[in-house]
């Protein structure tokens, strides 16, 4: 029976018939209104949490395959409910047969648009980071390891649809704490968090400040200038992480000082956007600020998968493709250390090596090769096919939708190369691979 089905009709309880409306498909946009009450009864009643996550369930698994506008809205759902509810909800949100149900709804069999997969992989991806050091959800932190294990290539986050990764309960202590007036953004800044991202501190009504005309006029031209900064820093992201520019081994030294710079500044502004949040009574500005720490905190990972990123030669990502380990000194360029004496050099080299090691698996006992592989495709499961899918069409669904028969073809491919490294793995030591390489 799958994770999704139940026998007892998720939508009769309060929070399910909230969810039921929230993701109607015929809603024009999200009803945030519907959204924030679901949080609210999660939060407030004993069943809250268990009955949401049921109801969730039920609808993904009747629009899966069917109806994505609905599955759009109940994963807005989730997502506003990971970030507005407590532990209780973030044990059942994330738990590991929970998130690889999320990861089977993207899976090829449904032919999912690509918005959906990016959806789905970017709130895993998100809750992996946030709560990877939360004992009562590691769930979902083992399945996006899996996942990256695998070869999925998760998204870059949307600036304009990604939310903040979370955000406090809602039912928090009142805070002693006197206003002494409004702080400024351009006020000496604390330093930079080592935490993901930054989330607005927790406010009571009767400590809410209220902003004059010539307040507000000064705070949203301070805005202004954060928003300057912040489209730089995306602008720059775009250039560097474009293909012209990852195809180069080296970036340029003046773009990565100016990146450097950029994001250091974004990151003092940010220190003071978190600040103004919860000491103003004025909405649309704190929901401009909101809305501003949201962008930030996405270009704060954007610029994380960058420098973690850009120094990794194609090299070794072959290299761990066919069973060797990288070179411990792949966080450096390796165009220029030809003559440090790597285990096998594929920068001039990697068409006729693969050819060599083809022409010695077809060779040399065959039918093992299969065997071996055939038993490593029986351990997997879904992840594998989906993994497969999600490799072969990262290149060309970044803007479009992908169908799962376009993908048939690369999928035979790799299949062959599997065969290739299982084969390595299996009949030589990485010393014989090596010697019959260099003596063919």
């Amino acid at each position: 029976m799958s994770f999704f089905g139940v026998n007892v009709n998720p939508f009769s309880t309060p929070v399910g018939q909230r969810i039921e409306q929230a993701t109607d498909g015929n809603l024009p946009s999200e009803n945030w209104a519907l959204n924030m009450e679901v949080c609210d009864i999660i939060n407030e009643t004993e069943d809250g949490p268990r009955d949401a996550i049921k109801a969730i369930k039920r609808r993904l698994s009747q629009a899966a395959g069917k109806n994505y506008t609905i599955v759009m809205y109940t994963l807005t759902v989730l997502e506003t409910c990971v970030k507005n509810c407590g532990k209780r909800f973030h044990a059942l949100a994330c738990s590991r047969e929970f998130v690889q149900e999320l990861v089977k709804l993207i899976g090829p069999k449904n032919e999912p648009p690509t918005a959906v997969q990016e959806k789905v992989l970017s709130l895993i991806q998100t809750w992996a980071d946030t709560f990877r050091h939360q004992p009562h959800t590691q769930g979902v932190v083992q399945v996006y390891q899996e996942l990256k294990i695998k070869g999925i290539h998760f998204p870059m986050t949307d600036l304009d649809t990604m939310a903040p990764i979370i955000t406090p309960e809602r039912s928090v202590p009142e805070s002693e704490q006197n206003l002494g007036g409004i702080p400024t953004l351009e006020q000496t800044p604390a330093a930079p968090s080592t935490t993901p991202a930054h989330q607005p501190p927790i406010q009571t009504s009767s400590q809410l400040a209220e902003l004059t005309e010539q307040q507000l006029a000064k705070l949203q031209s301070e805005l202004d200038v954060v928003q300057g900064n912040k489209l730089v820093l995306a602008e720059m992201l775009t250039y560097l992480t474009s293909p012209e520019q990852t195809a180069n081994q080296q970036p340029d030294a003046a773009d990565i000082e100016l990146l450097t710079e950029l994001h250091s500044t974004c990151k003092a502004m940010q220190e003071r956007v978190v600040e103004l949040i919860g000491k103003l009574a004025h909405d649309e500005m704190t929901a401009e600020l909101l809305r501003v720490n949201d962008d930030l905190n996405n270009l704060f990972l954007r610029y994380q998968r960058y420098t973690k990123n850009k120094v990794i030669p194609a090299s070794a990502i072959l290299a761990q493709t066919i069973g060797h380990p990288p070179n411990v000194q792949t966080t450096t360029p390796i165009r220029n250390k030809r003559e440090a004496d790597s285990l096998i050099d594929l920068s001039d080299e990697a068409e006729a090596i693969e050819k060599h090691l083809a022409e010695i698996a077809m060779t040399d006992d065959p039918d093992s090769s299969r065997i071996e592989s055939k038993e490593k495709e029986g351990d997997s499961d879904e992840f594998d096919m989906f993994a497969q899918s999600r490799k072969a069409t990262y290149e060309t669904t970044k803007n479009s939708g992908s169908k799962y028969e376009d993908n048939m073809e690369q999928l035979n491919r790799e299949s062959e190369f599997n065969e290739m490294a299982a084969w390595l793995d299996h009949t030589v030591s990485r010393g014989q691979a090596l010697k019959e390489i260099k003596n063919p």
